[in-house]
């Protein structure tokens, strides 16, 4: 009685299922890795606890068609707009302006409100409407 079996049983290990596992892992890791930009502009938002800034603060600044200056909705001459953005500046350590100014006013007197801006050294912003 011959007992042997005349053939070994080979030890096999299916690797398809593992090479379509990796074929969409890399994918994955090839598509994220490019819709992560490393060169995201990075914004300095203020913290606050009670979600109010009080080392910030922002002034909106308008300029009508007619040429009229608003400082906070209030009614200002250019004349005036330094002395009061000094008297915003004094309460608060960092000051930003928002600047809203109608399309049909000549950049000549957005660049004068720059100025003022820059002297006193104060951060401005330029009010767009999205398209």
């Amino acid at each position: 009685m011959n007992l042997r079996r005349r053939q070994r049983p080979h030890a096999e290990v299916h690797t398809s299922a593992l090479n379509d596992i990796m074929f969409f892992l890399l994918l994955f890791f090839l598509i994220a890795s490019t819709v992560t930009n490393p060169n995201v502009i990075k914004l300095l938002l203020p913290k606050s606890d009670s979600g109010q800034s009080v080392s910030k603060k922002t002034i909106t600044v308008a300029v009508d068609k007619n040429l009229q200056y608003f400082i906070e909705k209030q009614p200002v001459t250019l004349d005036q707009l330094s002395p009061r953005i000094q008297g915003y500046l004094k309460q608060v350590q960092e000051l930003t302006i928002v600047l809203y100014v109608d399309r049909t006013v000549a950049i000549q007197d957005v660049v004068q409100i720059m100025d003022i801006s820059n002297k006193l050294g104060v951060k401005l912003v330029l009010a767009t409407e999205p398209k």
